[in-house]
């Protein structure tokens, strides 16, 4: 059994951010993968349930891999690595709110110490490939272009070169196996 205190600790904050992010940018700012996955965290602790613990690791762990890369690389370094962590540097974004993306240091660090506690269930990847395969249509109907969530707006130096629907249909076949996949295979090779 998972500690009690844990899931306090963790849920509180999560829900915390869940509201700001709400507040502050939308529902639609929730579409993103990391946010996906922070909120299936919770029910991941509460219910000690491998299977949503095993699908949050698999949609988040090799983006949220390269998200704390490069925004260590940028704080120890100043050194940009692509622009992913951007707006983690704005000044003219409230500190408050670049604090809250915080969450994405010890988000994947949660959900792979849940894989290792509660066994890694195969059934994620199908389940993370069909939540993607649902997610990136969503996310292009309902978010803004500017907000460009889970990058299904294309990415800004290629935006009119490739139709919406190939691109979010590439996005859709390459975000599993360039993210899912591999995640799997970890997760499959050191948990199961």
């Amino acid at each position: 059994m998972l500690p009690l205190w844990l899931k306090l600790v963790w849920t509180l904050p999560a829900f915390t951010i869940l509201v700001v992010y709400w507040r502050q940018y939308g529902p639609g700012n929730l579409l993103w993968f990391s946010d996906i996955a922070l909120i299936l965290s919770i029910p991941a602790l509460w219910l000690e349930s491998p299977l949503l613990a095993g699908v949050a690791a698999v949609l988040v762990l090799v983006p949220e891999l390269v998200w704390n890369v490069a925004f260590f690389c940028r704080l120890t370094t100043g050194r940009r690595l692509g622009g992913i962590v951007d707006y983690m540097f704005e000044p003219d974004r409230p500190r408050f709110l670049r604090a809250l993306s915080l969450f994405h240091v010890p988000l994947p660090l949660l959900l792979l110490w849940l894989v290792w506690q509660l066994g890694y269930d195969a059934r994620a990847l199908p389940l993370a490939v069909v939540l993607t395969w649902l997610l990136m249509p969503a996310t292009r109907l309902l978010t803004r272009p500017e907000r460009n969530v889970n990058w299904v707006h294309g990415l800004p130096q290629h935006r009119d070169t490739v139709h919406p629907v190939v691109f979010v249909g590439i996005l859709m076949l390459a975000i599993p196996l360039v993210f899912h996949l591999p995640a799997h295979l970890l997760l499959s090779h050191l948990f199961a």
